[in-house]
């Protein structure tokens, strides 16, 4: 078998900024895998977005994707990847273009390959940047016919933000995430705006590592776990800290342990949320067989974007559909 690698860097531009806790951007930058069976005249392809927060650069991940080229040549599996390379951006790169190119090689789709329903339709959440409560508001009017909306917040003032974005989107289901950045002194005003605002679930309020206090408060609202969770591994941690989790497959090292960590994260009684990082509609497509298993969805990327890649997923309104097979899988 000989198979060959390719790994580009790309980017896109971000429609105006998009700002969290950490910092603001303006281009979402992604690595693309491709791997090629030339006998077969076949490819497959995986996007995966490198996060400074988890000690990844470009640089870093398109080194780790070429370290594993002649292994691919040789015929490098799913399963063989999970033991050859961590969890993170690299890893899904790679694993999504298997899954890709054994799709395009079997005429089997992957959903099937990946024992999962075919996936339908989903509404996908809607990113608020942060910014000022007035700025907010208006973003939230803009944005108040969409279904549900994921509001970014960062530390001080976050009340004002809350009750702010309320006003703006009066009928719209809320998400908040913090992003690491409120401290257990700040978690009873918090969640007090929270519950005045209806919000229904909140996403990682304090910093990963630093989230014990979690454990020993009332929780009115669900507490979901995103920096805080990668893979399986970490699930034990969690237990009497949150009650959902946001499964990202540039955190869990690609789709093939998302599923199994979907699968137990269930069979503990925690809820699920499927969850991107600012990228297109290639690095969306996998993540979109695992939406019939959430409770929240949140592939919104290419709907930050200025301009997707071509072919793309369908989207209309805030609902997006399956990948067609000329996109993915």
């Amino acid at each position: 078998m000989s198979r060959r690698l390719t790994v580009a860097v790309e980017r896109f531009p971000i429609a105006g900024a998009f700002t969290i806790a950490r910092g603001s951007r303006t281009e979402a930058v992604v690595v693309l895998a491709r791997i090629a069976d030339d006998e077969a005249g076949a490819a497959g392809q995986g996007e995966c977005v490198p996060y400074a927060r988890y000690g990844e650069s470009p640089e870093s991940v398109v080194a780790l994707i070429r370290g594993q080229e002649e292994a691919i040549a040789a015929g490098l599996t799913r399963a063989e990847l999970l033991e050859r390379v961590g969890a993170g951006a690299a890893r899904n790169a790679l694993d999504c273009a298997l899954f890709d190119l054994e799709a395009k090689l079997t005429g089997r789709p992957a959903w099937a390959i990946a024992g999962l329903p075919e996936p339908a339709p989903a509404v996908t959440a809607y990113t608020l940047s942060l910014g000022t409560p007035e700025s907010m508001e208006a973003a939230a009017r803009g944005a108040a016919h969409r279904p549900l909306l994921k509001v970014k917040l960062g530390g001080e003032g976050d009340p004002a933000r809350i009750a702010a974005v309320r006003r703006g989107a009066p009928e719209s289901r809320l998400i908040v995430d913090a992003n690491e950045a409120w401290r257990p002194e700040t978690l009873a005003a918090n969640l007090a705006a929270c519950v005045a605002a209806g919000v229904g679930l909140i996403e990682q309020p304090l910093p990963a590592g630093d989230d014990a206090a979690l454990a020993g408060i009332h929780r009115p609202i669900p507490i979901c776990a995103d920096e805080s969770l990668h893979d399986r591994a970490g699930l034990d941690a969690l237990s009497d800290r949150y009650d959902a989790v946001n499964i990202k497959l540039d955190k869990t090292g690609g789709l093939t342990e998302a599923v199994m960590l979907a699968h137990e994260a269930r069979a503990r009684g925690l809820s699920l949320m499927i969850g991107c990082m600012v990228g297109t509609s290639l690095a969306m497509a996998p993540a979109m067989l695992l939406a019939h298993h959430a409770d929240y969805v949140d592939l919104d990327g290419p709907l930050l974007l200025a301009r997707d890649r071509e072919p793309s997923l369908l989207f209309e309104g805030s609902t997006v559909h399956p990948p067609a097979p000329d996109l993915w899988g």
